[in-house]
């Protein structure tokens, strides 16, 4: 199905601002089809003066539709679209055009569509839905719908979740069942028609929606906010109703979100609890390193020395992936910085050797769990390239990732002098850790060989899927 601007573009003379003019009313009509219990169908002229297009169609969520297939796209070779409709069943479809007016001219029609038979029983609820139907129409016709500040909303509320209209000086006339019963939940005790919208809202809430306050939100402009009181939340869409230039009054839309907010609130702590969790681990890590760091200074043999520092290092690694987590809103770690902090710890065991390093490629965001292992694989394969690559001054070593549809391939390379002839990994304890870590925590499969520049070269392919 084309869209609305794939047509006005290729088949009108719209301008750009004129299509978004009608973008606009597109993204708010669905109020109007409700309220009016009507199908609604948006044409623009041919820019051949042939006909009319049928550039967009809504159906309302509060009664039948006679919209039976889609008709977007479909053409009608006439100077107007018709009055009158006959269905494949014979029955009469009527059908009122008004005109979508912007800057002062007509850049569309806007095609009502109901059953000719049809009646509803005239209660409030429906007296009230075509009155309030009938002002935003008029709206349309005169170019002032939808109302300014609609650009900035991102949502919009329903007629059935809640609907109250007020006059111009915010005295409420009628309150739909839905409404009158999200304003319970609120904490309303009395009748809320014939009542100051704004000075009793504003007595109900525990948290105002602005700094000035709920009365800020009744304007020229088109506003949604949350209100919340001791026990409720309502999410308000405010609505200005002109007619004629002159204030009609106001269209509130509402909708009750108390259980929405609080499952955010839920999952705002929960998530804040997890990130308080790897906090304290990585706290926790840093104190067994800085033990192990104080046994090293006492310990005399260089290996036994030598191994605790290892031990150290292994341990810094695990850290660093927890503080990564301590610090996001889930469980997935930007392992670019983790590989990069890696990297800038080379000094510290590079003895008498300097050492560039540099990654090429992104590791994107990886689980928890795989950014952990990761971190000590990574650790050891450098720690073992800058102990046994490099007999010079200095050296060089890369790390290089591709990461393609869930599938991760690292390569680890150096300048050195690479591997001996009787090369065992098995006889290196961080390459025997770095082999089961690869093969067993991530599933993965993990390689030794010469790189192109004379160096070793380890390559690990991990699935992500």
């Amino acid at each position: 199905m084309p869209t609305l601007e794939d047509i006005a573009d290729s088949q009108s003379s719209l301008s750009a601002a004129e299509t978004g003019r009608l973008q606009a009313l597109v993204a708010r009509w669905q109020m109007i089809a409700d309220l009016a219990f009507c199908d609604l169908v948006l044409w623009v002229a041919d820019v051949e003066g042939k006909g009319w297009w049928a550039a967009a169609q809504i159906r309302p969520a509060t009664g039948p539709t006679t919209l039976l297939e889609d008709i977007v796209g479909s053409f009608v070779p006439r100077e107007e679209p018709p009055g009158e409709e006959q269905l494949p069943d014979g029955v009469l479809v009527q059908v009122e055009t008004i005109p979508v007016r912007y800057e002062g001219r007509t850049i569309a029609l806007l095609g009502q569509r109901r059953y000719r038979e049809a009646r509803r029983f005239p209660g409030a609820l429906e007296q009230s839905y075509a009155q309030t139907s009938d002002v935003l129409l008029q709206m349309v016709r005169e170019g002032r719908f939808p109302v300014a500040g609609t650009e900035e909303l991102a949502d919009t509320l329903r007629v059935g979740d809640g609907l109250i209209r007020a006059d111009a000086s915010g005295r409420v006339g009628f309150v739909s069942p839905n409404a009158m019963s999200a304003y319970r939940r609120l904490g309303l005790r009395s009748d809320l028609v014939g009542a100051d919208l704004v000075a009793v809202t504003s007595e109900l809430l525990h948290h105002r929606p602005t700094d000035r306050g709920f009365a800020a939100l009744f304007g020229d402009t088109e506003s949604v906010a949350d209100v919340e009181g001791v026990d409720a939340s309502l999410r308000m869409q405010i609505v200005p109703l002109t007619c004629g230039g002159h204030r009609e009054g106001y269209l509130v839309l509402l909708r009750d979100v108390t259980e929405l907010r609080l499952r955010e609130r839920e999952l705002v702590s929960k998530e804040a609890t997890i990130r308080e969790i790897h906090h304290r681990v990585k706290n926790n890590l840093q104190t067994v390193a800085a033990l192990l760091r104080l046994q090293s200074r006492r310990v005399v043999a260089d290996e036994a020395k030598e191994a605790l520092r290892e031990a150290e290092r292994r341990v810094g690694s695990i850290a660093l992936v927890h503080e990564t987590l301590s610090q996001s809103f889930d469980e997935m770690v930007p392992f670019d910085d983790v590989a990069d902090t890696l990297l800038r710890t080379i000094p510290e065991f590079a003895d008498q050797v300097t050492v560039r390093a540099e990654r090429i490629g992104s590791f994107g965001l990886l689980p928890g769990e795989v950014a952990t292992s990761l971190a000590m694989v990574l650790s050891e394969l450098l720690q073992n390239a800058v102990e046994h690559a490099f007999t010079g001054p200095e050296g060089r070593v890369t790390v290089a990732v591709n990461r393609i549809r869930g599938r991760l391939r690292l390569r680890v390379s150096d300048d050195g002098r690479g591997f001996d002839d009787d090369f065992d990994a098995g006889a290196s304890l961080g390459l025997s850790i770095a082999t089961t870590l690869v093969e067993s925590e991530l599933g993965g499969s993990l390689s030794f060989e010469r790189s192109p520049l004379g160096g070793a070269m380890v390559t690990i392919n991990v699935d992500l899927a």
